[in-house]
């Protein structure tokens, strides 16, 4: 029986083959040389049992010391205030599927042969209309903003 040859040159032949295939090459194992020259942070390989395990040196000496961003701050303290989680829960579930099925329906819509092009007409004209009835002139648009206020002040009850 023949004996098996190294395993680099396996690999070493299963990189080059793959090339020219249009296959995708199998990755390299990183060392800490190939990350301290990516990143620009030196790492430490430690040996375990299961592999390695990197961990990063950087000099800041505080391990677990990560800042939260300040936006997951706000969504936090506005989770907090929430009185009723299960309907604000509910909601957002709702919504994502609501968004998930007008987006399925959009798609069968678009695969229709001849609908796409009647609806983007569609879209351009009341669009053109739109903006000769409302926007063109300035006695117009002074209406269009105060029926905005207006709606505005009926939904929200203020003033602003």
């Amino acid at each position: 029986m023949p004996a098996a040859p190294p395993t680099h040159t396996m690999a070493t032949s299963c990189r080059l083959a793959a090339g020219p295939l249009g296959l995708a090459l199998l990755p390299r194992r990183p060392t800490a040389s190939t990350f301290a020259a990516a990143t620009g942070v030196k790492y430490g390989l430690k040996a375990s049992r299961r592999g390695v395990v990197i961990r990063a040196a950087d000099g800041t000496g505080g391990e677990g010391s990560t800042e939260v961003p300040e936006i997951v701050k706000a969504a936090q303290d506005a989770w907090t205030k929430v009185e009723d989680k299960y309907a604000v829960t509910a909601i957002g579930v709702a919504a994502l599927v609501g968004l998930w099925t007008a987006i399925g329906a959009i798609k069968a819509i678009d695969r229709l042969p001849l609908l796409p092009g009647v609806l983007e007409l569609v879209g351009i004209g009341y669009t053109g209309w739109f903006t000769y009835r409302n926007l063109i002139f300035q006695p117009d648009r002074e209406a269009l903003v105060s029926k905005i206020r207006s709606t505005y002040k009926e939904i929200t009850g203020s003033s602003s």
